[in-house]
């Protein structure tokens, strides 16, 4: 079974960076050719980031969240 979760988190990380290549490219396509970004949805620009996530080891996923929470936490 330890097979099936490496497969499939590097198929998410996979995923994950090439939704990111192909989302951001399409993005700044439109917006660079003049043409109006507004009806696309907010959250398609963070999707691939989510599969990016989940394609992380748990220790790596750890990282991420500390790394976060000193950013987003005043002191």
């Amino acid at each position: 079974m330890v097979w099936l979760e490496k497969v499939t988190r590097n198929l998410m990380l996979f995923v994950g960076l090439l939704g990111i290549i192909v989302i951001y490219l399409g993005f700044f396509y439109l917006l660079f050719s003049g043409r109006d970004t507004s009806i696309l949805p907010w959250y398609l620009l963070l999707s691939p980031w989510i599969c990016v996530f989940y394609g992380l080891s748990r220790k790596r996923q750890l990282e991420v969240f500390e790394w976060l929470k000193k950013k987003i936490v005043r002191k």
